[in-house]
């Protein structure tokens, strides 16, 4: 990234260890995480991030992307001297985790995604819909009133969830470091999508919680529980697609 427009991320940090990084949804701050944060600190030095334009971090004028956001994410651990990472991403988050993983692997020790998507088709129909419509709209008001910021960044916001991802299943089997795959039963993700990812990762699991897209909030006690299982597992027992069944509905 351009050093004219370095991202001045606002973050949270609690603990010692080796180092937890958190990225949140979109639309969403560090402060999703507080769960995780007073769970994870107590044997992890765990990082809590503002995306760029998110909370207390700055938009700033570079591309609103998430292929952008990675590269914040980059230098930002290189100003903090950290070449060596556990990463947890929820949602837009976890898709940020991703297109991390795929351009620096050697910064990623284990990769957790929850309800992450490759592609916006992963996003369930009555979800996604309500979204690309509310994506044109935001594009008509942007453009009647071009000095309007607010209209402008519900734009972009909105077209995060619309345009992106891009990513193929066949580029996932670069990685291989441990990965789990993290999702609620009746998650806002395609339940095959979520397999689709596991299935890619050389090294993954699928842990399916019973809940909606937000279980790391909803359901901290079972979330914390599962990553914390993972991220103690040694590497032999992270191979493989590892499907746990807790109790639910399976939703496709």
């Amino acid at each position: 990234m351009s050093g004219k427009d370095k991202a001045e991320l606002y973050y949270q940090e609690q603990g010692e260890g080796m180092p937890l990084v958190l990225l949140h949804g979109n639309g969403e701050n560090s402060g999703y995480f507080e769960h995780q944060l007073s769970y994870f600190s107590k044997k992890y030095r765990v990082i809590a991030l503002d995306t760029r334009g998110h909370g207390r971090s700055l938009r700033g004028k570079a591309p609103f992307t998430l292929e952008q956001f990675a590269e914040d994410l980059k230098e930002f651990l290189d100003a903090k001297g950290l070449n060596r990472i556990n990463l947890l991403g929820f949602s837009d988050g976890g898709n940020i985790a991703l297109l991390f993983a795929l351009k620096y692997p050697q910064y990623v020790n284990r990769l957790i995604l929850n309800g992450a998507n490759l592609r916006p088709s992963g996003v369930k129909a009555y979800v996604q819909l309500p979204i690309v419509i509310g994506y044109g709209i935001a594009s008509a008001c942007a453009g009647m009133a071009r000095s309007a910021k607010g209209a402008l960044a519900h734009k972009e916001m909105l077209g995060l969830m619309v345009t992106q991802p891009k990513i193929q299943p066949q580029e996932l089997r670069r990685l291989s470091c441990p990965a789990l795959v993290i999702v609620g039963t009746r998650d806002m993700i395609r339940d095959s999508h979520s397999e689709l990812i596991a299935k890619s990762l050389p090294n993954a699991r699928l842990v399916r919680i019973e809940g909606d897209h937000f279980i790391a909030a909803k359901k901290s006690k079972e979330f914390n529980r599962a990553v914390e299982e993972f991220l103690s597992d040694s590497e032999e027992k992270a191979g493989g697609v590892e499907r746990i069944r807790e109790s639910g509905r399976r939703n496709g």
